[in-house]
């Protein structure tokens, strides 16, 4: 995945290439970052065979939920198509593929369903 975001010069945040020793170095400055659970997101969804089924994500930015809702002056901007669902697919034999979306704040804990 990253040599693909390399090459179509998908320009990533610092935070993305931060190593695990490096985010213990890390101060209240990347705060936002920790509490928006921002950066990647790899599983193989527990089936132990990432080369066949693996799926790498990488959050870059998702607001802060409460301060959303919070300051939000019409509560309908908030869920304009509550449970809305999405789903990915890769036709076999096609290759590896790059998707970007955008769209409102997320909840990993409570949104995502795979």
């Amino acid at each position: 995945m990253e040599q693909m975001i390399k090459e179509y010069r998908f320009a990533l945040p610092p935070f993305c290439d931060f190593t695990p020793e490096e985010w213990q170095e890390k101060g209240h400055d990347y705060d936002e970052v920790r509490e928006n659970m921002l950066g990647w997101d790899i599983t193989d969804y527990g089936m132990g065979d990432f080369t066949k089924i693996g799926f790498s994500l990488i959050t870059i930015r998702n607001g802060n939920l409460l301060i959303t809702v919070y300051n939000s002056t019409k509560e309908e901007d908030l869920d304009k198509e509550p449970g809305l669902h999405h789903d990915f697919n890769v036709e076999e034999g096609t290759g590896s593929v790059l998707i970007g979306e955008v769209s409102q704040c997320n909840d990993d804990n409570t949104d995502n369903r795979f």
